[in-house]
């Protein structure tokens, strides 16, 4: 018997995939998926796996992770942690030292708050710097840079 989450899952798919105004066999070609397990998936019969959810999210312009918490893979509170890694480390107008320093931030605060940073603390957002920053982020601080003399 499908869980309450795939049955969630399906749906939640099934009503993306409209706004999306994709038909079931588009969606499953942009996916790489079958037809007829996506349809399953749709109707709460099958749980598929994080990668199949990752590649359906990524045809469906949607957050992988969202799909994850709706299968039950994910912490809600996992996701939002996830996303906001992902954001950070996804800015282009910051380089990767600010990123690794706001990162360091980020985990400081939430370790004030009472929530000690996840197993995929700086490394989940996607990104191959991801796991350099956070790991240096932790291991070894940069010194601040030196600010520069006016000239007269």
């Amino acid at each position: 018997m499908a869980s309450l989450n795939v049955g969630s899952l399906g749906e939640y798919l099934r009503e993306q995939r409209r706004n999306a105004q994709l038909s079931l066999r588009q969606l499953a070609d942009a996916a790489g998926v079958s037809n007829p397990y996506l349809s399953q998936i749709e109707r709460g019969l099958r749980k598929p796996s994080a990668e199949v959810l990752q590649q359906v999210a990524k045809a469906l312009r949607i957050s992988a992770e969202t799909l994850y918490v709706r299968a039950g893979i994910l912490d809600e509170r996992e996701r939002e942690e996830l996303e906001t890694r992902a954001v950070i480390l996804a800015d282009p107008s910051i380089n990767e030292r600010q990123k690794s320093v706001l990162l360091q931030i980020y985990d400081s605060f939430r370790k004030e708050n009472g929530f000690e940073p996840g197993p995929e603390s700086g490394a989940a957002a996607g990104s191959e710097t991801g796991d350099e920053s956070a790991s240096s982020a932790h291991s070894k601080p940069e010194k601040p840079s030196q600010p520069e003399k006016p000239s007269h």
